[in-house]
């Protein structure tokens, strides 16, 4: 049984902490879920892959998601399993033959994603010709303006697009062109950009009826991040300039489940500006690296004095890989010593989802809080007062 605590101090104030902590906060979720919902003006997918702990995917349920984009049959068993309601949507352009009939025949599973002529043979050998597929082509389009850049790996280009679309509408019941503009994008217009590429696509190939914008949107990390509304706007206004009429649909991760959990780490040494923590890379820190040092950070357990100053950090995780490092400047107060624990919030996407047992580094706890999800302050705010 999941125990809940009523704030991260209380947590650290018990004695169950003996590893890394993923502290969910599900009524934060819920809310960002139905607030995604009554912005958008379409089906709202979320992306599995972000983080599939059933804390989360029931909270996302509750506030109203109803469809899931699943990249693997695991995660489609998952949500099958969990929310038997829900629809799942095959969202991965590459995909085994088994995984595919075991999607359409076992867990109704009927849109699926290509990029190339051989999924989509694929696709129709295995599920006999079926007549109530909905097949989406994934575009290729530029990664300007995320921080995560997804180009190179999936997506076809236009000319590619065409044919592949005209032979996915003789095979399918609809069919629908899908891009993704990159991991926290901060440009609304990438996203204008590439729905004017598909409507360019789409007029070609003689229409589609639907168009998947993809994911991409981006969490609150610093606060200077463009609202959500930015980004449907910047949808719309696209939408209405090139005169693309279908059904439209998102698949946000980070933006959904990012403020509902925090990371609570313990450290174990301090070696100068260098802190030694029991999570890192190979554990739920992951973005701490591949994001950079926007995560809002605070020490938790022992009080900070109101004059106590605070000074940029390095963090290293527990593992005896080098890579297993979180470049800073971190900023939390002067005073940090062995046994200090840190909140690390807005952790919900991409942390315990990316989790490994690298090293024998693999245990931790997952527990619910009660308060609202911590914001924090901009990182560079450190410059300024204490965490």
């Amino acid at each position: 049984m999941i125990r809940s605590f009523s704030g991260a101090a209380a947590l650290v104030s018990s004695e169950i902490l003996d590893g890394p902590v993923v502290a969910v906060r599900p009524q934060a979720i819920t809310a960002r879920a139905s607030a995604v919902m009554a912005q958008f003006p379409g089906d709202v997918l979320y992306a599995v892959k972000c983080n599939d702990h059933p804390l989360v995917l029931e909270a996302l349920f509750r506030g109203g998601i109803r469809h899931f984009d699943t990249a693997s049959i695991q995660e489609i068993r998952t949500v099958r399993r969990l929310l038997p309601e829900a629809v799942c949507h095959f969202m991965h352009p590459v995909k085994s033959r088994a995984a595919i009939a075991e999607a359409y025949f076992e867990h109704g599973v009927r849109r699926f994603v290509v990029d190339h002529p051989d999924e989509l043979a694929k696709i129709a050998e295995v599920t006999k010709t079926a007549d109530d597929l909905e097949i989406y082509v994934r575009l290729a389009v530029s990664g300007e303006g995320a921080l995560l850049a997804l180009t190179g790996k999936f997506g076809c280009e236009a000319d590619e697009a065409v044919p592949l679309l005209h032979a996915a509408r003789r095979l399918a019941a609809r069919v629908g062109l899908t891009f993704h503009v990159g991991s926290q994008c901060l440009a609304p217009e990438a996203f204008a950009c590439a729905v004017r590429k598909a409507a360019r696509v789409a007029v070609s190939a003689g229409g589609v009826d639907d168009l998947d914008v993809g994911g991409g949107f981006p969490a609150a990390y610093t606060g200077n991040e463009p609202a959500f509304v930015a980004f449907v706007a910047a949808i719309r206004s696209a939408l209405a300039e090139t005169g693309l009429a279908c059904r439209l649909q998102c698949e946000p991760g980070r933006l959904l489940v990012a403020d509902g959990a925090s990371i609570l780490t313990n450290v174990e040494l301090r070696r100068g500006r260098s802190l030694y923590l029991n999570d890192g890379v190979y554990g739920n820190l992951a973005e701490l690296k591949w994001l950079g040092p926007q995560f809002p950070l605070r020490r938790v357990g022992r009080a900070v004095a109101p004059a106590t100053p605070v000074q940029p950090y390095d963090l290293f995780g527990p593992t005896c890989d080098s890579i297993d490092s979180m470049p800073g400047p971190h900023w939390l107060p002067a005073d940090m010593q062995g046994g200090d624990w840190i909140e690390v919030g807005f952790m919900g996407a991409y942390s315990n989802a990316l989790r490994t047992g690298f090293n024998g580094f693999s245990d931790h706890h997952c527990v619910i809080l009660d308060d609202a999800p911590w914001c924090g302050t901009p990182p560079n705010a450190g410059l300024r007062r204490a965490a």
